[in-house]
């Protein structure tokens, strides 16, 4: 039986970060970022299994993170703890605010193309089947569709949203740090109705942003930086 074909994820080279402006943890700075690292003369595909172990490349992920405020202006947000069959082996069993993962190469040519304005159509699983408007303008095709990809795998979105860019992840402190980039993206939705798609997200469901505040050292890398910059 033939083994199945190597996915390529996009990349970027890790000196392109130093040249924009190096920064360990979070960066609220998008514009500064985001059109030279999605820039095609600048972005690549390359086979997984080689550029999980190499720091001069930077896979690019979308971090996508729930927000929901009550009527009383109380923050939760979605979490869950990754199972043993999600993604990057190193972060199993750790819990996590962010959703997403790696851009495949056959993400390519599947969305739409960004119109005036920056504004894509996400398929909607909200009520009615609306479709939600998600502002990317700095984004290229292969990022949008991958996220959106990501999103429709891995979880329900059952309320209508807003959504957002709101900042960069860079850890060279850690292992998967060091071979990732992290795109931050906040969705702000209306009610508290994310469930997980994927048997591999469990222990899922929103929760206060001061009882994950509380239990910070329970959950991996990125959400730590990502809950300590945004919260």
């Amino acid at each position: 039986m033939s083994e199945p074909p190597a996915e390529n994820v996009l990349v970027v080279p890790t000196e392109l970060l130093h040249r924009l402006g190096h920064f360990q943890g979070f960066t609220h700075e998008v514009d500064r970022y985001l059109g030279d690292l999605l820039d095609p003369a600048n972005v690549m595909f390359r086979p997984r299994g080689q550029v999980e172990e190499d720091p001069g490349l930077k896979q690019l992920i979308p971090y996508v993170i729930f927000l929901h405020r009550d009527a009383t202006g109380g923050e939760s947000v979605f979490q869950y703890t990754r199972g043993r069959g999600q993604g990057e082996g190193r972060l199993h069993h750790l819990r996590s605010v962010g959703i997403g993962g790696h851009i495949s190469s056959t993400d390519v040519g599947k969305g739409g193309q960004v119109g005036k304005g920056g504004q894509v159509q996400f398929a909607g699983n909200g009520p009615e089947g609306a479709s939600h408007k998600l502002d990317l303008s700095p984004f290229s095709d292969p990022f949008q569709e991958g996220m959106r990809r990501e999103l429709e795998e891995e979880v329900a979105i059952d309320t209508p949203y807003r959504a957002r860019c709101v900042g960069l992840i860079n850890d060279d402190q850690t292992p998967v740090g060091q071979v990732h980039l992290g795109l931050v993206h906040l969705f702000e939705v209306e009610r508290p109705a994310v469930r997980s798609r994927e048997t591999e997200i469990i222990e899922s469901g929103f929760r206060p942003v001061a009882e994950i505040m509380a239990d910070l050292d329970q959950f991996e890398t990125w959400s730590q930086i990502s809950m300590r910059a945004l919260f």
